[in-house]
């Protein structure tokens, strides 16, 4: 579900608003926690960032707050196979920064390429394409993920 954006404010506060929420202390030091890294995190990761300048924020607020972000389409929730949910702005996977993932299944390494982006989305949109179509469904994004074995675990 993704929510009109509003004006009013900054633009944070304008979205959660467009959206029905307020915008809280513990929503801007999540967001801000998210927005400091290019790593994916975990919800307990993005408590102990938020933590560190924050102690009053819950570890349950961070969880409730990451499910209201994912629904907003604000945060990226993805699962690389070890049974944690972890999370990344959404925004860092536009178009203009789009980057698919690596994911060694021995040591859990998750590596962001860029390279062959190109290749992979002609390919992709010529699939996204035929699927809209075919199944009368309107495609938005996508994620893909390989996995095997990093180089210093084969």
């Amino acid at each position: 579900m993704s929510c009109r954006r509003e004006k009013e404010g900054s633009e944070w506060e304008g979205r959660f608003r467009g959206c029905g929420y307020r915008w809280t202390l513990s929503r801007q030091a999540i967001i801000e926690a998210l927005s400091s890294t290019s790593d994916h995190m975990s919800a307990e990761e993005v408590y102990n960032a938020v933590q560190k300048k924050h102690s009053s924020i819950g570890l349950a607020t961070v969880y409730r707050t990451l499910e209201i972000l994912v629904g907003m389409a604000v945060v990226l929730s993805f699962d690389f196979g070890d049974k944690r949910a972890r999370y990344e702005l959404a925004e860092r996977f536009s178009k203009k920064d789009h980057h698919h993932h690596l994911v060694c299944n021995d040591c859990g390494k998750v590596v962001e390429y860029t390279e062959f982006i190109g290749d992979e989305i002609e390919l992709l949109n010529k699939t996204e394409k035929g699927l809209s179509k075919k199944y009368n469904f309107k495609i938005d994004n996508h994620v893909i993920q390989f996995y095997g074995l990093c180089k210093k675990c084969q």
